[in-house]
């Protein structure tokens, strides 16, 4: 078995090909041809952490992957990454351990700031003269990076609790030719900007129905669990297309599931984001649409990163 650590593999990442079969895996799972295991959450409510085991299986594939993921929100104060994990690549013929990729979760981060990139490419307005972050920890980092890949503006305002790591976030983004506009208050936010990502462990919602004007879209990140939430389930209910990388997911534990549960949204009322990005179902319909993504990560996504990492490596 080979062993990569976190330095091989940043090295070896490459955002095209990864968004590329990520998009394949997305829409190979909404056609059916993907196996997931139910995914293992464990809970440490009083050191605001999860961790996350998540395997999967494309149909036909030479490898399945398992996946360890862990986020302990409080481990900035300690002086620590937020995010730990590692990924194990199998054969699928003889379930032989192929490569076990030590990337400290940086893979997960990754695969849903690529995820991010593809639903602004399918859903965000055609024109976007500012985009909104809502936090400032390693995935609302990624988020941004991966949509300067495919989104001209950079304009970019950005939401924090902390005025440390707001100025901290300012600051790298400036260096790399953004205009940044930091703000505690997530109602400017959602004025000035038409794309807005959120990104946080929000156990409360951050972004309010009436705040959010005609054309938005919103991808939604952090609720990948019970018990958070960064979207008013008046907002959702307002939104003119709902789109989740899983349906059912969503549903379970991701962000539709509070207005769902509500009664304010039905299952018809939610596309997958694979059927949409196959050109099964439209994402956006009109200019004033109020858009919303929900991303509540899938083992599919895990499979096809580390086969674009260990494409690269080889």
């Amino acid at each position: 078995m080979e062993i990569y650590t976190s330095k091989q593999i940043i090295n070896a990442f490459k955002p095209d090909l990864a968004a590329a079969m990520i998009r394949d895996g997305l829409i190979a799972y909404s056609a059916g041809k993907v196996q997931l295991a139910p995914a293992q959450h464990i809970k440490f409510d009083a050191l605001e952490a999860d961790c996350v085991i998540k395997s999967g299986y494309l149909e036909g594939d030479k490898v399945f992957t398992v996946k360890v993921s862990s986020g302990f929100y409080q481990n900035p104060q300690q002086g620590l990454a937020s995010n730990h994990g590692m990924l194990i690549v199998f054969s699928a013929r003889t379930g032989v351990p192929q490569a076990l990729l030590l990337d400290k979760g940086w893979l997960t981060a990754q695969r849903t700031a690529m995820t991010g990139r593809l639903v602004a490419e399918a859903m965000a307005p055609a024109e976007v003269e500012a985009i909104g972050i809502l936090g400032t920890g390693q995935q609302a980092h990624m988020q941004l990076e991966a949509l300067g890949e495919v989104q001209p503006c950079r304009k970019v305002w950005v939401w924090g609790r902390h005025e440390a790591g707001l100025n901290a976030f300012c600051e790298h983004f400036r260096d790399m030719g953004y205009d940044m506009r930091p703000t505690q208050d997530a109602q400017q936010l959602a004025a000035a900007c038409r794309l807005i990502v959120t990104c946080t462990p929000s156990p409360h919602p951050l972004l309010q129905a009436e705040w959010i004007m005609p054309g938005t879209h919103i991808t939604a990140v952090g609720a990948d669990r019970k018990g958070k939430q960064e979207l008013s389930c008046n907002l959702v209910a307002l939104a003119d297309v709902r789109v989740a990388d899983s349906l059912s997911q969503s549903l379970e534990f991701g962000e539709f599931s509070h207005a769902f549960e509500a009664g304010l949204i039905s299952q018809a009322d939610v596309a997958e984001l694979g059927n949409v990005l196959a050109g099964k179902l439209q994402g956006r319909q009109s200019a004033s649409d109020i858009t919303i993504a929900d991303l509540t990560g899938l083992a599919i996504q895990d499979v096809q990163i580390a086969k674009s990492v260990l494409a690269m490596a080889e």
